[in-house]
């Protein structure tokens, strides 16, 4: 019956190549005899595959794929997993960019007039030409550009700007004393002290941002790749942001728009909550660990890009049950028996 059809035509191309050739057949084998002549790759063990797809041509498929189908044509042990193997390959580029990729992403940049084009060339090449794994000044001296030469690294930079976070908030808790009432000003200035002494014995947890801190001190990768924590009322981040502050001097300068985001607010919730409990204690012990972790710690602190910092009233509230250290049960005294 096949020999009476119109031959079907399609789009053969080799693995791993982007040139494509028409080609025309009546059947399965006879497509794949002429793609394995034109590509010179031994017939025995060869296949055709959607390229789209990965799915494999057969001769009971063969009448049922659309005319000018695009086929990848497979030697014996080769593999083809439609758009994912494409995209693989091509995210591959970037692990180990050469400098022909630069060099070509470059010159279309510089010959392209679309403006969706030139904004995919411009983030491309942005991400290739990158120095991650650069630290000192001697090795990337442009990522230093505008920073004082006492920064010698960029994990001691980036762990400087997270600890001046830190110190801002610890600022806006001190500077709240003066509208607490006069009898309770000691007691929540002994507490800031007490945090300000945690602060400094931790430097100002500025190991959030430091890629070469140990895993459990730091918010990113060791090669320095940060994620977005997502919205205070979400678990993760839908858009899947992410960032390397160390890769270049613009991506540093983009990572200061992400924030340190509170989840339970410092200034509408946390700092009043602790002046309340000051002002109340009424013979407690405030625990100041307790705000101390929220105000300064992961605890209550998620990293957000700036299009998932949202500014809205969180509505939510200090643990009551946290404010205040637990009273010391009394110890009952053994009654001492006399002698006869």
């Amino acid at each position: 019956m096949s020999g009476f059809r119109k031959p079907k035509t399609f789009k053969l191309r080799a693995l791993h190549s982007q040139q494509k050739f028409g080609i025309a057949g009546r059947s399965c084998q006879e497509v794949l005899r002429k793609g394995c002549l034109h590509f010179q790759v031994p017939v025995p063990g060869a296949r055709l595959c959607l390229w789209e797809d990965g799915t494999e041509l057969t001769a009971d498929y063969f009448w049922s794929v659309p005319d000018n189908a695009e086929l990848v044509l497979l030697s014996e042990g080769q593999a083809w997993q439609g758009y994912v193997s494409d995209i693989s390959r091509f995210l591959s580029v970037f692990h180990r960019p050469h400098v022909g990729v630069i060099q070509a992403a470059r010159q279309l940049l510089s010959d392209e007039q679309a403006p969706l084009r030139q904004k995919l060339l411009a983030d491309l090449l942005h991400t290739v030409s990158e120095n991650i794994a650069a630290e000192t000044r001697a090795e990337d001296p442009p990522w230093f550009e505008g920073l004082e030469s006492r920064f010698r690294n960029k994990s001691a930079y980036l762990r400087f700007s997270c600890a001046s976070r830190i110190r801002t908030y610890l600022r806006e808790v001190s500077s709240h004393a003066s509208v607490v009432g006069a009898q309770a000003r000691e007691e929540y200035a002994r507490a800031v002290t007490a945090m300000a002494q945690k602060l400094r014995a931790a430097q100002y947890n500025g190991s959030y941002f430091d890629r070469s801190a140990k895993a459990g001190g730091r918010l990113c990768t060791p090669e320095g790749w940060f994620s977005c924590q997502g919205p205070f009322d979400m678990a993760d981040c839908a858009s899947r942001h992410s960032i390397n502050p160390y890769g270049s001097r613009e991506s540093r300068v983009l990572f200061s728009t992400w924030n340190l985001d509170h989840i339970i607010e410092k200034k509408r919730t946390v700092i009043p909550a602790l002046a309340e409990a000051v002002g109340e204690q009424d013979g407690r012990r405030v625990d100041w660990e307790y705000f101390y972790s929220l105000l300064f710690t992961c605890e209550n602190l998620k990293l957000v890009h700036i299009a998932c910092h949202k500014k809205t009233v969180h509505r939510l509230s200090c643990d009551p049950r946290r404010i205040y250290r637990p009273r010391a049960k009394p110890t009952r005294r053994r009654a001492v028996r006399k002698r006869p």
